[in-house]
């Protein structure tokens, strides 16, 4: 049973926890739950019951805002509601359906937050970034009972206006499930996206846009060597080629990834889109942009980090930035940043380089768990040497050299 000075010295078991969230039980479902956050430990209430068989939790407000006593007395109220045949969770929900709750921004964020553990952190981002650019700022306040197909559809053409089809058609997509689940929530009498089947022009869907000949390959790279945008996208430009990671996770990557001693970049699974551990080895070029770039962005937290930070926004560049500056340069339809992908998968396969170490370095899924994690452990030698044969062949390419197969070397 918790006491108020338990409550106000809580943090002092943080270091137990080794860093992780932890709780601290009252009584009869009451507890605290302490997270670790930059400026410290956070603390909420929270109450966990049971009805119909299952286990419920409501969130009742943070400490200190919310002293013990009064969370014990919501505690209280809510098992009066309990012991009266009332679930609390529907009783609140149906308190949201009348307030500022119900706007399409909050039950968005309420999805998301219903599906984070699902998602990868990086698709979390990015959602939630294109949410705020594009969706928020026109359809946000509106209570998602009285959209419109019109006004969604009017949103989604601002996105489709600058060529960006592939992420309009995934915004209708998300903004359709956020509406069902207002649906199932109480607070939307229909998912209005259903209306607007074929109003929007498709995507081309398959593989991405891609150069796989030296040739065009070797122009593209000379292109994004003289781009004159901004600096930090023109590191993340260059390279994109070098380790053809997936845009998102180089967008986001963070300098405590990197260990430029080891020359490696090491993504933590929930980062990546098969939820597997990856590694990137890098070139000696790839070390050489890193560490152009580390006395701008070495001091905080994101290798490509964005000014919008500054202003509250997103905290790096988003993954649809590398494409755009590909577009700008006058590619669009030829190549895109994911593209890259296409370009090194094809031309290692072409120079005979084994199929399972190009896989791996794309981190593709290996369906087989166990063949999964021998792979990853068997080849990393021999994609190092891959890597910084790729790079080499990629400069050879820049320079103007006579465009010969590159000679494999693993």
């Amino acid at each position: 049973m918790l006491s108020d000075t338990a409550c106000k010295n809580a943090h002092k078991h943080a270091k137990a926890s080794n860093g992780k969230a932890f709780k601290l039980a009252d009584e009869k479902g009451l507890f605290l739950l302490l997270k670790p956050q930059q400026a410290g430990w956070g603390r909420w209430w929270r109450f966990k019951y049971r009805f119909g068989g299952k286990e419920k939790l409501l969130s009742l407000g943070t400490y200190p805002e919310i002293s013990l006593s009064q969370a014990r007395d919501k505690r209280d109220e809510l098992r009066k509601q309990i012991a009266n045949g009332i679930d609390p969770a529907i009783t609140r929900m149906v308190e949201k359906t009348g307030s500022g709750e119900n706007t399409l921004k909050a039950v968005a964020k309420e999805y998301m937050e219903a599906n984070r553990k699902r998602w990868s952190a990086s698709h979390f981002a990015h959602l939630e970034q294109c949410l705020t650019r594009d969706v928020f700022p026109w359809l946000g306040n509106r209570p998602i009972k009285e959209l419109t197909p019109v006004e969604v559809l009017t949103t989604l053409r601002r996105i489709v206006d600058r060529g960006a089809l592939e992420t309009a058609a995934r915004t209708k997509q998300f903004i359709g499930q956020v509406l069902r689940y207002g649906v199932a929530t109480g607070r939307a009498e229909r998912d209005v996206t259903a209306d607007l089947r074929g109003a929007l022009p498709s995507p081309v869907r398959g593989h991405f846009p891609a150069i796989t000949e030296p040739k065009p390959l070797a122009q593209l790279l000379r292109d994004i060597d003289a781009y004159q945008g901004n600096f930090v996208v023109r590191t993340a430009l260059q390279l994109q080629p070098l380790i053809f990671a997936r845009p998102a996770n180089l967008a986001a990557a963070e300098w405590t990834e990197f260990d430029l001693e080891l020359a490696e970049w090491r993504i933590a699974a929930d980062k990546m889109k098969m939820k597997d551990a990856h590694i990137v080895p890098l070139s000696r070029q790839a070390l050489a942009l890193l560490r152009e770039i580390y006395p701008l962005t070495g001091n905080g937290r994101y290798v490509f980090a964005s000014n919008q930070g500054k202003k509250g926004g997103e905290p790096h560049i988003s993954r649809e930035s590398i494409g755009a500056a590909i577009r700008r340069m006058g590619y669009q339809g030829q190549h895109t940043a994911h593209g890259f992908r296409t370009t090194a998968s094809t031309m290692l396969h072409e120079q005979g380089f084994h199929s399972d170490m190009i896989e791996r370095q794309l981190s593709h899924a290996e369906r087989n768990k166990v063949k999964a994690a021998y792979n990853r452990a068997q080849h990393l030698p021999e994609r190092r040497k891959m890597m910084q044969t790729w790079s080499d062949y990629l400069d050879s390419l820049k320079s103007g050299a006579q465009v010969i197969p590159f000679k494999k070397i693993v």
